[in-house]
């Protein structure tokens, strides 16, 4: 816990530079893009119950927010992350046809050094966000079934290692709240309005319950 809140100090510090440095930019002074925004998809590395469950996978990212000076600035990312299962848990541990996803909104702070290389520059990125986990399986009834792992992802209760009576199978909502951090590289374009190609590596940690969860998307995709 007490490391959840030194994050979010971190975090709430970094945004009180970034409004400093906002309030001595006139609009006059101002060089640099007010807007930002990206785009992209992920390879995701699973990590806990994720890589368990459905091993690496795919996402989708995208955000949009505000420049407070060419060093500092938010934005609001959402994140699709699709959680197939893996074949092998889905028959092994009775989901039938299984299928789930992650869908994240997060608000992040993000920081620009000022050192480039010709067309190269770096970035660091952090936030916070809400989590939504979202499981269906068509396999209905599991009443005194041998509990599986995978099945803490619908909240079936087990009892001397089988599910008592009245539980099934079928979707199941769950949110959570969260932290993310990570960098990417960029390369800037002369074309699609100074585009920047950008390579991303993040950490997605999700604080469910019921559940250790992780993610480690590498995304690809385009800056302005």
């Amino acid at each position: 816990m007490q490391k959840r809140w030194n994050r979010t100090l971190f975090f709430v510090i970094v945004l009180g530079l970034a409004g400093v440095t906002a309030a001595q930019t006139t609009d006059g002074q101002r060089n640099f893009p007010r807007f930002n925004f990206n785009a992209g998809g992920a390879f995701g590395i699973g990590r806990g119950d994720t890589g368990a469950f459905v091993g690496n996978s795919f996402a989708g990212v995208a955000g949009a927010g505000w420049n407070f000076s060419r060093l500092f600035g938010v934005n609001a990312e959402y994140m699709y992350y699709d959680l197939s299962f893996r074949p092998t848990v889905a028959r092994q541990q009775n989901l039938g046809t299984a299928s789930g996803s992650l869908n994240a909104i997060s608000l992040n702070g993000i920081i620009r050094p000022p050192y480039h290389f010709g067309p190269y520059g770096f970035y660091g990125i952090a936030g916070v966000g809400f989590y939504d986990r979202n499981t269906y399986s068509n396999t209905g009834s599991v009443a005194f079934a041998l509990c599986q792992p995978s099945w803490r992802w619908w909240d079936i209760y087990c009892f001397q290692g089988k599910a008592p009576d009245g539980q099934s199978l079928g979707s199941y909502t769950k949110i959570a709240g969260g932290y993310n951090f990570g960098g990417g590289l960029t390369y800037s374009l002369n074309h699609f309005h100074h585009a920047k190609v950008y390579a991303e590596f993040r950490i997605h940690k999700p604080y469910f319950s019921d559940s250790d969860m992780g993610a480690w998307p590498i995304t690809v995709g385009l800056r302005w």
